[in-house]
């Protein structure tokens, strides 16, 4: 981990939890609109304080700790009744790579071949590659295996792009 992933993913982890939770909740909560509830403020800085020491969690060496701290981000900003399946971009996102590198796709056994591209920062194309070489696994039942994804992440020399 990278000081400078650890900030991305920081300043990803404070707009996410402050447009998705805080914003709503004080529009919601509050009766003046030109007057800053203090209860909100405090959430703020909180959420601002917090968000490295997530980043450090999601990032760091612990698999167990990155696995608990990002199924519950996802679980709090990502809320459904339906499985979490996030559009192939967000994959691309600090947390999205986060997520894709520890805890893989938390609701997939399989994914097209462009989500997979877009965990691992790689074309389609780069992922027909991948697979025919053998560093992939298909599914039977199409498109890439999830567990081989996250294998490949946990085992790529990240000098190793010529993929892209």
């Amino acid at each position: 981990m990278t000081r400078h992933e650890r900030e991305e993913l920081a300043q990803d982890l404070i707009r996410l939890v402050t447009s998705r939770l805080l914003d709503p909740l004080d529009i919601l909560l509050s009766d003046d609109v030109t007057a800053a509830d203090p209860g909100i403020e405090a959430m703020r800085r909180r959420v601002r304080q917090d968000a490295d020491a997530w980043a450090a969690e999601l990032l760091g060496p612990d698999q167990a700790r990155a696995t608990h701290r990002g199924a519950r981000l996802v679980a709090v900003l990502y809320p459904g009744d339906a499985a979490f399946d996030p559009p192939a971009d967000w994959w691309r996102t600090p947390l999205g790579r986060a997520i894709a590198r520890r805890v893989g796709h938390p609701s997939a056994e399989r994914v097209s071949y462009a989500v997979a591209g877009a965990m691992l920062g790689i074309t389609r194309q780069g992922v027909h590659d991948l697979v025919r070489r053998g560093k992939l696994h298909a599914h039977p039942d199409g498109g890439v295996s999830t567990p081989s994804i996250r294998e490949r992440l946990d085992t790529r020399d990240p000098g190793d792009d010529h993929e892209r």
